[in-house]
């Protein structure tokens, strides 16, 4: 069994090709998900948003399309294709879509918790 799913091994692959962009949503495919990580491609169509909330684990965003805007503990930061931004654990953050975008989402989790 992988540990890395919905995506070809041994292929280079682009992995904004992997998620596609759908009118009024925001489109997930998981590649990762276990208690130690999780490794996530999201698509989001303008005007789209992830509401704030927080996680256990330290999320790093790696924007592969467009630009992304984050809002972590109350400040905005806009990220660019090529840019990523952590959001530390336990800190309220929100992903709004200002304009269509792509990102990788990896999350690690601290263990024995």
């Amino acid at each position: 069994m992988p540990y890395i799913k919905n995506i070809e091994h041994e292929k280079v692959v682009n992995l904004a090709g992997e998620v596609e962009y759908m009118p009024g949503q925001v489109i997930s495919k998981t590649l990762a998900q276990n208690d130690a990580v999780s490794v996530t491609l999201f698509a989001f169509e303008k005007g789209e948003e992830i509401g704030t909330h927080d996680s256990k684990g330290d999320a790093m965003v790696t924007v592969l399309d467009g630009v992304g805007e984050f809002t972590v503990g109350g400040i905005k930061h806009v990220c660019k294709a090529g840019e990523a931004l952590v959001m530390p654990a336990t800190i309220p953050h929100a992903v709004y879509a200002a304009e269509r975008f792509k990102m990788l989402l990896t999350v690690v989790f601290p263990l024995n918790e």
